[in-house]
């Protein structure tokens, strides 16, 4: 039954007949060589697919692939079987993470609170750093020694985690009298400014659980920071630069150029950075904290993935409870991203989707 609608066909007053309309007849040849023309394009852009592969393959391998061991979270642990083959446990796990009444549930929720408070100081003072870096880069005019400064701040991300650690425990580390070592030149500095005392200075700062989240803190701006504010940097300098002249022209200075011209124009950038990065809130990187934490400092710096790799890796290893904690941390992380973008898409109509 042929359908008579305006949409799909135009009634011809010379024949007396219906017929396809044009611009229809086009858009249902284009639809009939869609896949020919995707292939086409891949065909002739494979080089530039191909680059895609090594992506793909992290992907699959250490996303992906990884899932299948969540099953160990809902499984009774049983080494000589497959997860899929395990009996089935239900939530006993997830039941004494929350209990509160044992010394493992006391130990993941202070982990799941070192977790968010890192993560949290993180988003207050490490995010806006870079922006902050970035505005300070469009202000300077010599493009040496923008280069220059860009380089010096973008070095220590290519430090290895190891040898930013080391650098660090260094420069804060405890003296001894044994084997003659001094106190880190950092110890020695807030020694001399009065901002600490000796005893504390020659006990090492990472020693003290109330100096661990600030050295954390400060240490990641330094590694990141610079790093992160090519993206800011970036929509920075696509800003078309009549912008700027029609804010001198009203009479703006550069204060008021930033505050009026600069951040309103980069703002959906910033919005789409803070989506993820509150989505990767309680993702702390455990291997910075493993290199740098102690017994001393568990109450400050245990964070959710130290404590299942313990679980997980310990003397008394329980897989179930590593993989249930993971999970539960991973589906907060999920749950912020929704909310963020759901909260950042009704106040600003920018979103990730």
């Amino acid at each position: 039954m042929k359908i008579k609608s305006d949409d799909y066909l135009v009634y011809d007053e010379a024949t007396g007949k219906y017929r396809e309309d044009a611009e229809q007849a086009v858009r249902d040849d284009v639809e009939k060589r869609h896949w020919i023309i995707v292939l086409r394009t891949v065909l002739k852009d494979w080089r530039l697919y191909l680059m895609l592969v090594p992506m793909l393959l992290v992907f699959l391998f250490w996303r992906y692939f990884p899932m299948y061991e969540l099953l160990g979270a809902f499984k009774v642990d049983d080494s000589n079987l497959d997860v899929a083959d395990q009996l089935y446990a239900g939530f006993s796990y997830f039941r004494e993470l929350f209990s509160g009444a044992t010394s493992t549930s006391l130990e993941f929720w202070r982990a799941f609170r070192n977790t968010f408070l890192l993560s949290f100081y993180g988003l207050c003072f490490g995010f806006p750093m870079p922006i902050i870096i970035a505005l300070f880069f469009n202000e300077i005019r010599s493009n040496i020694a923008r280069s220059v400064y860009q380089v010096i701040t973008y070095l220590p991300k290519f430090m290895s985690t190891v040898v930013m650690t080391t650098l660090i425990t260094m420069l804060v580390r405890q003296s001894s009298l044994t084997i003659d070592i001094e106190m880190g030149i950092i110890s020695k500095f807030l020694v001399n400014l009065g901002l600490i005392t000796e005893e504390v200075g020659h006990a090492g700062l990472l020693n003290n659980p109330g100096f661990f989240r600030g050295i954390y803190q400060i240490s990641g701006i330094w590694e990141t920071a610079g790093y992160d504010s090519i993206v800011f940097f970036a929509a920075i300098i696509a800003i078309s630069p009549t912008s700027y002249e029609a804010a001198q022209i009203d009479g703006a200075g550069k204060m008021a150029q930033m505050r009026y011209v600069v951040l309103p124009s980069i703002l959906s950038t910033v919005i789409i950075m803070l989506i993820t990065r509150i989505g990767s809130l309680l993702n702390v990187g455990y291997e910075k904290v493993l290199l740098l934490y102690n017994d001393n400092t568990y109450v400050t710096a245990d964070v959710v993935s130290t404590f299942a790799q313990r679980m997980g890796m310990g003397t008394n290893p329980s897989i179930g409870l590593a993989s249930a904690a993971e999970m539960l941390n991973n589906v907060v992380g999920m749950l912020l991203v929704i909310g963020a973008n759901t909260i950042a898409r009704k106040a600003s109509d920018v979103s990730l989707y």
